[in-house]
């Protein structure tokens, strides 16, 4: 799907990501997925609905725009292993006219469960000046459309968590 089509695929349900696989220098000494790898995970699932929503690598290239990560919380819930297929949910949670706030899971493909979350705040950029910026109004009715299919969701578990030792 080409950046500038209008969504449909995330509408009806969080957007799921295509299956990926888990890539074997990825693994760690302890056996599992490095927590680094988490990100490259979430990162290729947000690159997917950009491009449904039209904020792609094309619209960088045609319009100069693009989107930073201004702030990210992970949740390393399940181990998960090479071999095991791994697939993201991502919800659009709230957007103004230049931040988009996010939930993603990260789910093991063939059995669903969670193994980890990230809740994320993106900014759109203007990259010829390489500052924050309004989203253009195409743009914009795109992520409304997505953003009013999403707010009918039940909320995913852990959104809004922060960090902080238990109270006694």
């Amino acid at each position: 799907m080409s950046d500038n089509a209008v969504p449909t695929t995330q509408e009806a349900g969080p957007f799921m990501s295509q299956v990926m696989q888990i890539e074997p220098q990825w693994i760690d000494y302890n056996g599992h997925l490095n927590m680094a790898y988490y990100n490259v995970m979430f990162d290729r699932a947000i690159d997917q609905i950009w491009a449904e929503l039209g904020i792609g690598p094309a619209y960088m290239t045609e319009r100069q725009g693009s989107t930073f990560t201004a702030e990210c919380h992970v949740r390393y819930l399940r181990e998960i292993h090479l071999g095991d297929p791994v697939q993201v949910a991502v919800w659009l949670i709230a957007a103004d006219e230049k931040r988009l706030h996010t939930f993603e899971e990260l789910r093991h493909a063939g059995e669903g469960w969670v193994s980890a979350t990230s809740e994320n705040m993106s900014v759109h950029i203007d990259m010829t000046k390489r500052k924050v910026s309004p989203f253009p109004p195409d743009i914009q009715a795109n992520i409304a459309r997505v953003l009013r299919a999403h707010a009918a969701l039940p909320q995913p578990d852990g959104l809004g968590r922060a960090i902080g030792m238990p109270r006694k």
